[in-house]
């Protein structure tokens, strides 16, 4: 368990919390600054959580979602106020509706994050400061200090799976959990092009082929909520075609989109797939899709079929198309 000491002040209306973590300084400010490695922590184990936003310079905003087992949801943002990096960081902390506005039926709280290097690796220090004793009061009844042990009892595993060098690493496949499959690929070229790669049809028939000797003759692309879309691929040695259909469930350009996913000619159970877009420094663009399967045993078929190196196949396109 990497917390050294959890303990509230009523005088100062604070909650600090020490942890301590045997890796250097640089990969636990990483941990922070990358959403793919920070959902991994931020939410207790029974509420994971999602950013779909997340930007860590002083003015910026971070918009995240937690999941219920039953499905249910609970928003929060962050306001940042204040980043030094390597050294700390400051946020106005809040819940907030699915629109992104805030929620001031609950309150929110600031939090400012210390990092620093120890003799046995680094040191994360959090003081959150309540605006009132009631609020402190009604945030640790919800269980705040519970979720907190919880979600931070979760970061000694997530750091030693960092490693500095994310960006040439090629398509990575995270297993999750029994029925979830994550897929990362940091592109080189903006994020608004990344997105238009994805959703105007003349851009998507030129990179998302998979393995070479195909081509996508039907491309009809869903950008609306509700609508159906229908991609097919075929061949051209031997005019093999498949393709996959499914509904837009939720997009929020230019960084996330929901979808569901089933093959054409088949009524089996479908999958659900988020794509969330990060800006990443230099120009470069991080793809992450979240697939959720049906079943243990699906995801397993899947992906046996090498499915993750087509992927890789069509990312190196999509490169060459965005790249700016």
């Amino acid at each position: 368990m990497p917390i050294t000491s959890l303990s509230r002040d009523p005088e100062t209306l604070t909650l600090t919390l020490v942890a301590d973590f045997p890796v250097p300084l640089k990969r636990l400010w990483a941990a922070w600054k990358d959403p793919r490695t920070l959902e991994r922590f931020w939410g207790p184990p029974p509420w994971p959580a999602t950013f779909t936003r997340h930007e860590l310079v002083p003015g910026g905003r971070s918009e995240y979602y937690m999941t219920g087992p039953k499905g249910e949801t609970s928003r929060g943002y962050w306001s940042v106020l204040a980043v030094e990096p390597e050294v700390s960081f400051e946020v106005e902390d809040g819940f907030c509706h699915p629109d992104g506005t805030s929620n001031d039926a609950l309150p929110g709280s600031r939090m400012k994050m210390t990092f620093e290097a120890t003799p046995g690796g680094s040191r994360f220090t959090s003081v959150t400061t309540f605006p009132s004793l009631e609020a402190m009061e009604q945030l640790v009844a919800m269980g705040m200090l519970e979720g907190v042990r919880a979600a931070f009892g979760q970061l000694d595993e997530v750091l030693a799976d960092l490693r500095d060098a994310t960006a040439g690493r090629g398509t990575a496949l995270e297993h999750l959990d029994a029925t979830r499959a994550r897929i990362t690929r940091d592109v080189r070229g903006p994020l608004a092009l990344v997105w238009r790669a994805h959703h105007e049809p003349a851009l998507l028939q030129r990179w998302m082929l998979g393995p070479d000797g195909w081509t996508m003759p039907v491309c009809e692309v869903a950008t609306a909520v509700g609508e159906t879309y229908r991609y097919a691929w075929e061949n051209a040695a031997d005019g093999a075609r498949f393709g996959f259909t499914g509904e837009l469930l939720a997009s929020e350009p230019p960084q996330r989109a929901v979808t569901t996913e089933r093959m054409l000619g088949t009524d089996g159970p479908s999958t659900t797939n988020e794509l969330v877009l990060s800006p990443l420094p230099g120009g470069r663009t991080r793809i992450t899709l979240t697939i959720t399967y049906p079943s243990a045993e699906l995801k397993e078929q899947i992906l046996a079929t090498g499915m993750v190196d087509g992927m890789e196949a069509s990312y190196a396109r999509l490169e060459s198309v965005v790249e700016g």
